[in-house]
């Protein structure tokens, strides 16, 4: 009402973001519509949130349908929704049991805390979990030190104590800490670094890491937040592997949209927790679950997991094809529908650009072009992607050239 008047408003809303001069009023599949009418293709899809797209009928009907039953209870009661949702995940995964939270950053708080139980159960004073470089776990005070950036870190020292720190993807770092700190309790990693540029371990490293963490009695606790449900050709990446972790932490299309976090466990791991060592208000409530368990059978059901995979080689193909061999583009990776384009310099503008082209990307690690599609995009709509973003680039690099 007070808009309407044209009477100006207060920010009263913390400026922690940097947001773009658009605000949406509804979606359908991977389109967005402002509040002028314009469409946009969602090529971010929340950050990776929104996996089955905007609107979709049956998330929309089962979250609709809870919130007519039950919306929460608290976890001092059973949960009928969660148990299922427990069973399903633990049923895809080859986990024993899950912790439900309301967001990947509690996810790995959990993680967390489950390794230093673990250390300390093995009589580690300090028990010390090694995180890598590049890395992003969340922005609580354990998460953001966990994390690989000092861009999360900077103004909140200080830090949280029982980390180190190696290099991604390096096998031989590893060993080395192994050999030299035995306060080491556990290793935590993304299979694919997200914020830190849509980065892929090297073939085989997983295997290699796993038994590093069997030698040393470490838990390989994997943060597999915007990895999971789907995103890239398998439910979990650590699919992609014949390595079973003993920790897995998801969140971000778990819910479509709705706020759910899951810290998985298996083993000795899965044993740690008892009454009182952790809890939430939230998680694991009625609603949220059920949300969860529409997705987790929509994905299954209409095979959207064997469409992240084949849309996402169709989409890396056709930048590769456009792009690969232009000056200013360094890389184009990334697995199922997670993928990256590393330019040569900063292009946080392409953004802006984008969002005038009616096409919605994002730009992570100052130089790197991230795609996260909804996995419900169609053969058509990656096509379009490709046709829409390409100039885009082309054009930067154009720029670049000539400068």
């Amino acid at each position: 009402m007070i808009k309407e008047l044209g009477i100006a408003m207060p920010n009263t809303v913390m400026s922690t973001y940097n947001r773009l001069p658009v605000s949406f009023s509804h979606g359908e599949g991977v389109w967005l519509v402002d509040e002028q009418d314009k469409r946009y293709l969602d090529a971010i899809s929340g950050i990776g949130v929104n996996a089955l797209g905007h609107a979709h009928p049956k998330l929309t009907h089962r979250i609709q349908e809870q919130a007519g039953e039950l919306l929460h209870s608290s976890n001092l009661y059973g949960v009928k929704n969660q148990q299922a949702l427990a069973d399903a995940l633990c049923a895809l995964s080859g986990m024993d049991n899950v912790f439900f939270c309301n967001s990947g950053a509690e996810g790995n708080e959990a993680a967390l805390k489950l390794a230093r139980l673990y250390g300390h159960k093995r009589d580690i004073a300090r028990p010390t979990v090694v995180v890598m470089e590049g890395a992003f776990h969340g922005r609580t005070l354990a998460t953001l030190t966990a994390s690989g950036s000092r861009k999360v870190q900077a103004g909140f020292e200080p830090l949280v104590n029982g980390f180190t720190r190696a290099p991604f993807g390096d096998i031989k770092a590893l060993e080395n800490i192994a050999k030299n700190n035995h306060d080491v309790c556990a290793v935590l990693l993304e299979p694919i670094q997200g914020e830190g540029g849509i980065n892929l371990l090297p073939e085989g490293f997983l295997d290699q890491l796993r038994a590093l963490c069997d030698k040393n009695q470490w838990l390989l606790m994997l943060d597999e937040v915007q990895t999971g449900n789907g995103r890239t050709g398998k439910y979990f990446a650590y699919q992609h592997s014949s390595v079973m972790p003993d920790v897995v932490v998801t969140a971000k299309g778990l819910g479509g949209g709705i706020p759910i976090g899951a810290c998985l466990a298996r083993g000795e791991a899965a044993e740690l927790f008892k009454p009182g060592n952790h809890g939430t208000t939230f998680g694991g409530n009625p609603l949220a679950c059920a949300a969860g368990l529409a997705v987790v059978d929509t994905l299954q059901n209409d095979k959207l997991i064997d469409n992240s995979a084949q849309r996402g080689q169709q989409l890396l193909d056709g930048l590769k094809e456009r792009l690969g061999k232009l000056s200013g583009v360094v890389a184009i990776r990334g697995q199922g529908l997670m993928i990256g384009i590393e330019l040569a310099g900063a292009c946080g503008e392409l953004v802006q650009q984008g969002l005038d082209a009616g096409l919605l990307i994002n730009v992570t690690s100052d130089k790197v072009v991230r795609l996260l599609p909804p996995l419900i995009i169609n053969q058509q709509e990656v096509q379009q992607l490709i046709d829409n973003l390409c100039p885009l680039i082309e054009n930067w690099v154009a720029q670049r050239n000539a400068a």
